[in-house]
């Protein structure tokens, strides 16, 4: 194989695998890739289904043409299709393969087999160093920003870089090359042009392992975090519960003087609040913990939806600030949450006490015109009857 010497290519192959820190098995497979693409570009077609097996004792390679059988006398492309007749036994609709040994190649194609050897190896040693993030995933690590572009952020683990996209950088924070940076493994993304490691700073799962660093108790399973709703870089609501009588889950989570709480914040950023509440069993009551602090009137559920009703000075903080605050509390419990204005309970009319004392003194005026009118009826009958009898004295 002029360029490319395949005896020496088969004696290296364990070489390849201890500096590449891959297995065996893997570099030989890149090898026979590279025969094959090589093989097809300088004797084949670029439709043919070729593979190559390289015999790494004797240093020779065979190549492997896969072809459908088809039905003799039919009109076929030699590349991909062989007539039945000529298949030594194969049935139609079946594979057969036919075999090339590999003699040598001219320099274009040794340069094509050496390239795919390079790019296959670069991709199979960046593959087989994110497999060791397979177990992290979920799980927060500390590395360096290397570069910032536009939208990514990418950040330096010594062995490979992470990449943060827009979505999963906290709004507003702002990222200098040479910093160090706690971020959530998110997942290992892999497509046609290789695999990358993505990493995110404004995951609501990065809340979670924030907290689990700070948060000893949560280890133990003394308390659990239920549920969480976040807005990166505004807002987080966390709803937590203790599975031990007795233990307060919120004080648990803020930690004395709120040192538990403020170590996350720190890490986040001030900008970004966090509401740390009661998780209950009880839907109606854990949708009023998750609108607080506004203070709910009742809440009536059906299926997935919920109307919360609060009084008129309650609205607003019900709702929140673009609408924030329920917003988050539907995520939190994932109900549909309607806030609805109630109605002011009905009030008794009290009478005005300036109406109440006019009336009392109508009244003891009436009394009083009522006693004065007998008195002088009294009067006049008196006067009427002394009349009378000094009329008759007379007489």
């Amino acid at each position: 194989m002029e360029g490319l010497d395949l005896k020496q290519m088969s004696q290296m192959v364990k070489v390849i695998a201890e500096e590449k820190n891959l297995p065996e098995e893997t570099v030989l497979n890149i090898i026979e890739t590279a025969i094959a693409a090589a093989w097809r570009k300088e004797e084949g077609e670029k439709d043919m289904n070729v593979r190559a097996v390289l015999n790494r004792e004797t240093g020779s390679a065979t190549v492997f043409i896969a072809k459908e059988v088809i039905e003799d006398g039919l009109a076929y492309n030699p590349a991909t299709e062989i007539p039945e007749g000529e298949a030594e036994g194969k049935a139609i609709g079946e594979t057969f393969e036919e075999s090339h040994p590999v003699t040598k190649f001219g320099r274009v194609a040794s340069m094509t087999a050496k390239q795919v050897i390079m790019q296959r190896l670069r991709e199979a040693e960046h593959e087989a160093i994110l497999s060791i993030f397979e177990d992290k995933i979920g799980s927060i690590m500390t590395g360096m920003v290397a570069r910032v572009d536009r939208n990514i952020v990418r950040i330096d683990f010594g062995r490979t870089t992470g990449i943060m996209l827009k979505s999963d950088q906290i709004d507003g924070e702002y990222y200098q090359v040479g910093s160090r940076i706690k971020v959530l493994i998110k997942t290992i993304e892999r497509n046609e042009r290789g695999a990358q490691l993505l990493v995110s700073r404004s995951s609501a799962d990065f809340i979670k392992q924030l907290f689990v660093q700070e948060v000893p108790e949560i280890e133990t399973g003394v308390v659990e975090i239920r549920a969480i709703a976040r807005e990166a870089g505004r807002r987080t609501k966390i709803a937590v519960t203790s599975t031990v009588p007795g233990v307060d889950p919120v004080g648990t989570f803020v930690g004395g003087r709120g040192v538990r709480v403020q170590a996350v914040m720190n890490e986040i950023g001030d900008r970004e609040k966090i509401d740390i509440i009661n998780w209950s069993e009880n839907l109606s009551e854990f949708i009023r913990e998750a609108l607080s602090p506004a203070e709910i009137t009742r809440v009536e559920i059906e299926d997935k939806r919920a109307k919360v009703y609060v009084t008129e000075d309650q609205q607003s903080v019900a709702i929140g600030r673009q609408g924030q605050n329920v917003r988050l509390a539907s995520m939190l419990t994932g109900i549909e949450l309607d806030i609805e204005l109630a109605e002011a309970p009905k009030k008794k009319k009290r009478a005005n006490v300036e109406d109440s004392l006019l009336s009392a003194l109508q009244e003891n005026e009436s009394e009083t015109e009522a006693v004065v009118a007998e008195e002088d009826t009294e009067a006049a009958e008196a006067e009427n009857a002394a009349e009378a009898e000094e009329a008759t004295d007379a007489e």
